[in-house]
């Protein structure tokens, strides 16, 4: 990798003989260079790190990286190569994730029996524009020191890059501060979701005798969290961002989900916070992750923020004060609810250990919560996943049925 400082004339390392063919371009006119793999091409984002050490298909396919570029921290990248199981976003044609990827070493051959083709060939597929050869260490620390950049990532074959185009298209992007992206990832209309959790030499089942009814807002929604709704017995109707409450309480839910989902939740919540204040004065059990997390907050009269580097990993303890007990979460997020605009009578049930900010709210004496981080995406493996089975039993208490057992 080669860096040159803001205002320097971009060139190749003299001790190297091979031309770059990949350019990362900070919007403070920093040039990385490295090996572009992928699909070709350019595309201005925010730069962000990610520390988990497996699931970066899981990583590169979730609509809340939406406008991101993704910086792996863990060095060996798609060795297990990619199938067509472990992609998260709900329409993969339109392409939802994450727009651009950095690695440190180069995607070699896959080592594994799920893979059905290589790393570079499904990014290629998907349009995600890759490159390697990066000190994606320098890159981190880099962001932790000076916050997630605006960048434009680019790939050309041939090595010919217009830089200072890059540099001004970098440093005029206005960022994801007020920027909505649930409307560019949301599904289009509604449907009706049926697949149940993978299990070892199985697969994916069908949920085909479902016990209650959740409408699952799609903002951005991972499968797995829509496979794990179904495991517990859940039909899951799943509808469109822009839903309108009237047409969510028709469908007759006996749970209402916010999805996880990209972009600033205040930008979102113009339209989607008047939905959920209407869908909470019904009591019907609401239960949000990661946006849906931070619009519940914006709901009940919390404001969020921008964060400074985000929070984005698999080795994330995060403690509930419902129980007392740690868990190891995975987070992705760049904006979080700020704890002290929280009103009397919603209280802060989950807490960061790394750095003290928000991860979960409850509404006292009403069936509405919600966490910041992803239960679904088992870094734990399953520390989190009760509280799926949290939101089952609120609903089972409704209706007056018997609890499920948490853990």
């Amino acid at each position: 990798m080669t860096t040159t400082a803001p205002g320097a004339e971009h060139a190749t390392a003299p001790w190297s003989t091979e031309k770059p063919t990949a350019l990362l371009v900070l919007a403070d006119g920093t040039v990385i260079e490295g090996r572009g793999l992928g699909a070709t091409g350019s595309a201005v984002a925010e730069v962000c790190f990610n520390t988990a050490l497996t699931g970066y298909q899981e990583i590169l396919t979730d609509p809340s990286y939406a406008g991101q570029i993704v910086t792996f921290t863990f060095p060996h990248i798609g060795n297990i190569g990619a199938n067509d199981e472990d992609q998260e976003d709900l329409t993969p044609a339109a392409r939802h994730g994450a727009v651009g990827a950095v690695f440190k070493a180069d995607v070699t051959s896959p080592s594994n029996y799920r893979a059905a083709s290589d790393l570079d060939e499904w990014l290629k597929r998907r349009g995600v524009i890759a490159m390697s050869g990066i000190d994606t260490r320098a890159l981190t620390a880099l962001i932790r020191e000076k916050g997630m950049p605006n960048a434009v990532i680019a790939h050309e074959p041939d090595g010919i890059f217009d830089v200072a185009g890059m540099k001004a298209r970098a440093a005029a992007w206005h960022g994801l501060v007020d920027l909505d992206l649930a409307r560019e990832v949301t599904s289009g209309q509604s449907s009706v979701w049926r697949e149940t959790p993978w299990v070892w030499n199985e697969g994916y089942g069908e949920q085909d005798a479902p016990s209650m009814h959740v409408v699952a807002i799609d903002y951005g929604v991972k499968r797995n969290i829509l496979r794990l709704l179904a495991g517990l017995g859940a039909k899951v109707t799943v509808v469109p961002a822009e839903t309108p409450a009237a047409d969510i309480l028709a469908m007759q839910p006996d749970g209402i989900f916010l999805s996880n989902g990209p972009g600033d939740p205040a930008a979102t919540g113009r339209y989607a916070v008047p939905v959920i204040q209407d869908l909470i004065k019904t009591d019907i059990p609401v239960f949000g992750i990661c946006l849906g997390h931070q619009m519940l907050a914006l709901a009940l009269g919390g404001r969020t923020e921008k964060m400074h580097q985000g929070h984005h990993g698999a080795n994330h303890p995060v403690k509930d004060h419902t129980t007392g007990k740690v868990e190891i979460v995975s987070m992705n997020h760049g904006f979080a609810v700020d704890a002290e605009s929280l009103p009397e009578g919603v209280e802060e049930t989950h807490v960061s250990l790394f750095d003290g900010s928000n991860c979960g709210i409850a509404l006292t004496g009403r069936p509405v919560f919600s966490v910041q981080h992803h239960p679904e995406a088992s870094p734990g493996p399953q520390d989190s996943h009760y509280l799926f089975r949290r939101f089952a039993n609120l609903i089972r208490e409704r209706r007056g049925e018997p609890a499920l057992a948490e853990r």
